[in-house]
């Protein structure tokens, strides 16, 4: 039997011996959270599961909708011979939410977040191990949890859950002197890669050395001592000659290999990875890639599937969902309310596609995100965190956004959600200095010094026509400095004053178009506003939404949603099964013309 999701899982820092632990697992789901006490730790369990997929898909072969509280996997493994003597790392690279792992009985790690990875260090371990997980996942305290339903069936904006493993189990050897995951910064202006390198474990004599290469061979070296830093750092500098930009219409990578090296120049431990050289730069209402105004065509990607719920079903239906996008004219993403796998981000890379990085905080207060004072805690930093410093190095990434429609109602209110706000906002600015970072995506901005500004802007009545000249009207004024800020039940949203910063509308359209929606059923599905009459109708909706912004010199971009329908929310360019719904040539003309603010960049 082939093993499900056996590409490497963590392409950017990518060693040779590793182990994929996907695949059948023993399972067994523990309602009321007693498994601990009535043995489920040493017992065998119940049923049989297919990891990595969750519990709630087909593809696990359990296929439970119903509420989780807690649910345990076991499983043995041998350790290959030939890791003797090495520290084995056992990783998850995601599970939702409040994961306990046990090797032979002793607890080895437990990690609190549904989107992010961690490790378990098993120590110098060799022969057969039986690993034990416990997962978690009461969906009602506050937890960041994204778009997962609090209530039993879909609704609303709200889908199907996800509990336990979702991402790749898998084990790898390390030296006892070993790298751990790098940070890699383009600077273009200095035409060079920096490599910061944290390693475990400092020894006299250490020293790190790395390589950077394209298809005709070394294009940079560098070595640097590695006894004296916790995280050394090196400078790859790159000849003119062999200089390349990565962008979305050459999105070249170069390959790097880095090693550490003991006293006596042997290697002692070694990993590929790769670097793109690209920078994204704010000029007046710009939002600039190499110097170059771009405008960010971005599709709203929730990045759902309806037999793997938050997992893909193979490797290749992550490149399949770019190539949809920019098959209609999108350049990009907004990675929605979903830590994304990190195959995804390298296939960005690879295809040349933008992407906004973004925390899944929607709905942890138990209904929708409209209280004056959310139930946020600690978790949502340190796990906002965690992701920051898995994606940092990607390229294809250009932006990052912390919280999605916080809303506030009283500005005479300090709430904890400012607190919140701000944390977020500093988080992602201490932890990367090389990306714009908007503070909150739609509703209330809440810090003055946010790198971009934003609005989410649907035409939900029932005449689009007439609803579309209050869109115009709405982006008509921004050369005055005049942007719209959302408002709630007729009121704006408490929001810190518009600054002059970039501009975008990051989320509009949401067009309602389904087959049975045409056939006359109002009831079963739903999207923005009233549905077109005729397919005709749709592209001529579509064409006067993109070109409101397309046309507006002060914009730089736009979020469109979305990608595909998801469950009942069926206004995607694609079905739930990516299906094509709509011509894509037809829709890739409308939004591929050149936008008002590239063409005035151009004169």
């Amino acid at each position: 039997m082939s093993i499900p999701r056996s590409e490497y899982p963590r392409p950017q820092f990518e060693r040779e011996a590793w182990l994929c632990l996907n695949g059948e697992w023993q399972f067994e789901i523990d309602n009321s959270d007693s498994g601990l006490e009535r043995g489920l730790l040493h017992n065998e369990l119940a049923e049989r599961i297919t990891v990595p997929f969750c519990p709630e898909s087909e593809l696990s072969g359990i296929n439970n909708k119903d509420f989780m509280h807690a649910v345990w996997y076991r499983r043995t493994v041998t350790i290959p011979s030939e890791w003797d003597g090495q520290h084995i790392l056992l990783h998850f690279q995601a599970s939702d939410y409040d994961t306990t792992v046990w090797v032979d009985g002793t607890e080895v790690g437990r990690h609190r977040g549904g989107f992010t990875p961690f490790t378990c260090d098993l120590g110098i371990a060799t022969g057969t191990k039986t690993i034990v997980v416990r997962a978690r996942d009461d969906h009602r305290p506050p937890q960041p949890r994204g778009k997962q339903s609090q209530r039993y069936y879909d609704w609303g904006c709200f889908y199907i859950r996800t509990t336990g493993i979702w991402q790749t189990v898998w084990m790898e050897p390390v030296p006892q002197y070993a790298l751990r995951r790098p940070r890699i910064t383009p600077d273009v202006a200095n035409s060079l890669i920096r490599l910061e390198q944290p390693i475990t474990n400092n020894a006299p004599g250490l020293r790190l050395r790395a390589e950077l290469m394209d298809a005709q061979g070394v294009v940079a070296q560098a070595e640097c001592a590695a006894d004296w830093d916790f995280s050394p750092r090196l400078d790859l500098a790159i000849p003119v000659e062999r200089r390349r930009l990565w962008s979305i219409q050459d999105p070249h990578l170069y390959d790097l290999k880095i090693e550490l090296l003991d006293a006596e120049g042997k290697v002692v431990d070694s990993a590929r990875s790769y670097a793109g050289l690209r920078s994204v730069t704010i000029d007046g209402h710009s939002i600039k890639i190499n110097l170059e105004t771009v405008f960010q065509r971005l599709v709203l990607d929730q990045g759902y599937y309806p037999d793997g719920v938050l997992t893909a079903p193979t490797d290749e239906a992550l490149k399949n969902d770019i190539a949809l996008s920019q098959a209609v004219g999108f350049n990009g993403a907004r990675l929605h309310q979903k830590v994304f796998e990190e195959r995804f981000l390298y296939h960005a890379d690879k295809m040349g596609y933008l992407v906004w990085g973004e925390f899944p905080d929607w709905g942890s207060e138990g209904r929708v995100p409209w209280q004056d004072d959310l139930t946020f805690t600690p978790a949502f930093v340190a796990q906002w965190l965690e992701e920051l410093e898995r994606d940092y190095s990607h390229p294809a990434l250009v932006g990052w956004c912390g919280l999605n429609e916080t809303v506030y109602d009283r500005q005479d209110k300090l709430t904890n959600l400012d607190d919140v706000t701000r944390a977020m906002f500093l988080a992602a600015k201490a932890m990367d200095t090389t990306r714009p970072v908007l503070d909150v995506s739609g509703y209330s901005h809440r810090v003055p010094e946010a790198d971009v500004y934003d609005s989410h802007d649907y035409l939900t009545g029932k005449d689009f026509w007439t609803d579309l000249e209050h869109y115009k009207e709405r982006h008509a004024h921004m050369a005055e400095g005049q942007v719209f800020t959302n408002l709630r039940d007729g009121h704006t949203t408490m929001s810190i004053p518009y600054n002059k910063q970039p501009y975008f509308v990051s989320e509009f359209g949401g067009i309602w178009w389904s087959e049975k929606v045409q056939k006359g059923d109002n009831t079963s599905s739903w999207g923005y506003g009233t549905a077109p009459d005729t397919l005709e109708e749709f592209y001529k909706r579509f064409q006067a939404l993109c070109d409101v912004l397309l046309d507006n010199p002060h914009m730089f971009g736009y979020c469109y949603t979305q990608l595909t329908d998801v469950s009942v929310e069926q206004n995607g360019l694609f079905t739930f099964d990516r299906r094509h719904k709509f011509d894509n040539a037809r829709l890739h003309a409308i939004q591929t013309r050149t936008a008002a603010i590239e063409a005035q960049a151009k004169k």
